[in-house]
C-alpha cells in the first residue's frame, strides 16, 4: 500500500490530560502529532504557541507538525524550533516572504509546509516547489475543529498530486478537515499520504481503535 501518515490533531485533546492523551495516539499507531497554531486574526480562533509545542515535545518521540494559522508566521520561526517543532507549515498569504520564510524553516532543521485554504489555488504554491517538503490542504474553512469534508477538495486534491509529481520532488500531500472514515479513503485515493484527524481521533472512546480504522480504509481503496 502506498504511505499513509496520521497525525492526530490536539485540537480536540483534552489539553488537562495532554501527556495521556498524546500517549494514547502515540500508542495507537500514530505518525505524527498535530499542532493547529491559530492568533484569532488570521482565523476566528485563538489556540497554541511555544509552550504548548514544548509540552508536546517532552510527551512524545513523534514528530510535531505544526500548522500556523496566523498573520506574520516568520515571527514564530526560531521559538517554534527551539520548542520542538518537526514541520513549520504557514499559508502563504499570511506573509509576503513566502520562499525566505521556507528556506529559514529547513536552515532551522524543521521540514517546511505551505497551506491552503478552500479557495486558495494551487498556482499560488508553484513558485515555491523547489524549498518545499509538504503541501497542506485544507479541506474544510480553518478555524474550528468537527467540520464537515468539502467534496471539492477531492479534485483539488487530485491535481496537487500531479503538480507534486511533476516537481519530481518528494513532498509530502496533508489534508486537513473532515477526515473521517467516511471520506480518507476518497482523499487517498485522490493522492494524499498524510492525514491530519481530530474529533474522528481524539473524540472517541478508543483513539488506537480510531486510527486502525482509518488506516483499513486507505488499504481498502488499493
Amino acid at each position: 500500500m502506498a504511505t499513509v501518515r496520521l497525525a492526530p490533531s490536539i485540537l480536540s485533546a483534552d489539553l488537562g490530560r495532554l501527556a495521556e492523551e498524546i500517549a494514547r495516539v502515540e500508542q495507537g499507531g500514530a505518525d505524527l502529532i498535530h499542532v493547529d497554531v491559530m492568533d484569532g486574526q488570521y482565523v476566528p480562533n485563538l489556540t497554541f504557541g511555544a509552550g504548548l509545542i514544548a509540552a508536546a515535545r517532552r510527551a512524545t518521540q513523534l514528530p510535531l507538525d505544526v500548522h500556523l494559522m496566523v498573520e506574520g508566521p516568520e515571527r514564530y520561526l526560531e521559538p517554534f524550533a527551539d520548542a520542538g517543532a518537526a514541520i513549520f507549515t504557514f499559508h502563504p498569504d499570511a506573509t509576503r516572504h513566502v520562499q525566505r520564510h521556507l528556506a529559514r524553516a529547513r536552515e532551522l532543521g524543521m521540514r517546511a509546509g505551505l497551506a491552503l485554504n478552500p479557495a486558495s489555488p494551487l498556482e499560488w504554491v508553484e513558485p515555491a516547489l523547489d524549498d518545499l517538503d509538504l503541501l497542506l490542504l485544507m479541506t474544510v474553512n480553518p478555524g474550528f475543529g468537527g467540520q464537515r469534508y468539502i467534496p471539492a477538495s477531492t479534485a483539488k486534491i487530485r491535481r496537487a498530486r500531479q503538480m507534486l509529481a511533476q516537481s519530481g520532488r518528494d513532498i509530502w500531500l496533508e489534508v486537513d478537515g473532515g477526515i473521517t472514515p467516511g471520506t480518507i479513503a476518497e482523499a487517498f485515493h485522490a493522492g494524499a499520504d498524510t492525514f491530519v484527524a481530530g474529533s474522528a481521533v481524539l473524540g472517541t472512546a478508543d483513539p488506537a481503535a480510531s486510527l486502525r480504522a482509518l488506516r483499513q480504509r486507505c488499504a481498502a481503496t488499493v
